[in-house]
């Protein structure tokens, strides 16, 4: 494994991200939002993650900027990267599958939208963050440079820790007792924790 190719495996994983969303995002503009916590505050925390996750890793991946924060290239890191990085994808893709038309980018609770408690979600309350805590994690061992390698757990983390209590809350007003229960029997991102 060399540096180009943890770079290649790196872009990738962002192409992979976006090549399972789209089919999905266009399915979810066809069902009607019923309730939403969109906002400036939203668009702030999503900037915020897509900066960490793709923005500044790729201004390194493509110009090597950054050159302060280099650190030596880890082959072993780098290996352990690319098999996070498959999970990622891999937990990425069967979280969507299982939510079909209930997805959403923010937090929407949309017309007809079912829990869903099937799939992954028999596990966790939110795959989806855990697929992107695996991407920052997977980008921290692929790029050896402290600025773009670590921003994916700064990005992503910020937007983690300040959504996902208020995307629990829209939850429960929305589903009740039903959520509390199925909060009850899961873990948030880690199964059984």
């Amino acid at each position: 494994m060399t540096l180009t190719v943890a770079k290649i495996i790196y872009v990738l994983l962002a192409v992979g991200w976006y090549v399972i969303r789209i089919p999905h995002e266009r399915r979810a503009r066809k069902t009607p939002v019923a309730r939403s916590a969109r906002g400036l505050r939203e668009i702030v925390l999503l900037s915020i993650s897509f900066a960490g996750l793709g923005l500044i890793p790729f201004i390194y991946v493509v110009t090597g900027a950054f050159k302060f924060a280099n650190y030596p290239f880890q082959p072993l890191h780098a290996w352990l990267g690319a098999l996070v990085a498959a999970g990622s994808l891999l937990l990425f893709h069967k979280t969507h599958r299982a939510l079909g038309r209930n997805w959403s980018v923010s937090l929407d609770l949309r017309d007809s939208h079912k829990l869903v408690t099937h799939g992954v979600y028999r596990y966790v309350r939110h795959p989806m963050y855990s697929a992107f805590w695996l991407w920052a994690i997977a980008q921290a061992l692929l790029l050896p440079n402290f600025v773009a390698g670590f921003s994916g757990l700064l990005g992503f983390g910020t937007l983690y820790l300040l959504r996902v209590g208020q995307e629990e809350q829209l939850m429960i007003e929305g589903f009740g007792a039903e959520y509390t229960d199925y909060m009850s029997r899961t873990g948030r991102v880690i199964p059984w924790l």
